[in-house]
């Protein structure tokens, strides 16, 4: 018996270390270009055994090209003392101004695709490169929770140049930052739209978990625990969709049908928890985690216009 207790007690130990390991790559990124940003699902078994063995290895990714047309670059100081590149495209009598935001590992580059839509439709637009992304400072992540800062920020900026409407729009990471931003920094944007948001932490990582082939649990678990002690905060109680019980404005969530990251009952959590009374779920049906507007344009834009244009 003394035996057994001994070996769970070394396996218990063990297996914390592994976690807290693992939780450190996944939320801190290398310098542009070292490494191989493969998803996992796009990676062979040999791939995949190198991540098990030895972490996730992300390097940070900047925008591969700048916008084609005029725009004010920004640096954005935050309370942490670090500085936030950011994109500012203004249009001449616009309605508002759209704040964008990107999910992890991802930069404000790709955005721009949405951000041209957004632009057509009358609405200055503003992109930021995350902490720890793209061309901003640092090299650590949290999965929105911290990155909930830099929404208030962009937020705040934006708030100072005009007094026109605000509307927020993130996907996947960003989509839960902005969950988080709301209700704790007392926002008032005008319409929000989320693109597949994760509905906890421990959902996130369990996603990770499928992508490599290993137990969701105990692993996610110990993983959101660490990640969150690593980084200064609760894992586990970070919960975007119990957030966005906070949110009373008009909300958009749009969701990939043929998603890996994030799953329907996540959808559906997040969604029956919004607290706004103007809600909207659309699926999109040829889509997975990715952008809605370039893989199924002509829907997105429509989707997005309608929304926009309601009273």
């Amino acid at each position: 018996m003394k035996m057994l207790k001994r070996t769970l007690i070394v396996l218990f130990v063990a297996l914390n270390i592994v976690a807290a390991f693992h939780a450190y790559k996944f939320t801190h990124f290398y310098a542009p270009g070292t490494t191989d940003n493969r998803k996992p699902e796009q990676m062979d078994v040999l791939g995949k055994l190198k991540i098990i063995l030895f972490g996730v290895r992300m390097s940070k990714t900047v925008a591969a090209t700048l916008p084609d047309t005029t725009y004010i670059p920004v640096s954005l100081p935050t309370t942490n003392g670090l500085h936030l590149s950011c994109w500012y495209i203004p249009v001449p009598n616009s309605k508002g101004t759209i704040l964008l935001f990107h999910g992890y590992g991802g930069n404000k580059g790709p955005g721009l695709s949405e951000a041209a839509w957004f632009r057509h439709l009358g609405y200055s637009t503003f992109l930021t490169d995350f902490r720890g992304h793209g061309n901003s400072e640092g090299n650590t992540c949290t999965i929105g929770y911290k990155e909930a800062d830099d929404v208030k920020a962009a937020y705040d900026y934006i708030s100072k140049q005009d007094n026109k409407p605000i509307i927020l729009w993130g996907v996947s990471m960003g989509a839960a930052a902005i969950l988080k931003a709301v209700p704790q920094y007392h926002l008032h944007p005008q319409k929000v739209i989320l693109e597949c948001p994760f509905a906890t932490l421990t959902d996130a990582v369990k996603s990770r978990m499928r992508a490599v082939c290993l137990p969701e649990t105990p692993l996610s678990q110990l993983l959101a625990f660490w990640g969150g002690l690593e980084q200064g905060f609760w894992g586990p109680g970070y919960q975007p969709a119990i957030e966005g019980e906070k949110l009373k404005m008009p909300v958009l969530l749009c969701w990939g049908e043929h998603d890996i990251r994030v799953t329907r009952q996540e959808t559906n959590s997040v969604f029956n928890l919004l607290g706004s009374k103007q809600k909207q779920l659309v699926i999109f049906t040829q889509s997975g985690h990715q952008s809605f507007c370039r893989h199924e344009g002509p829907k997105w834009k429509k989707t997005v216009s309608s929304f926009l244009s309601a009273k």
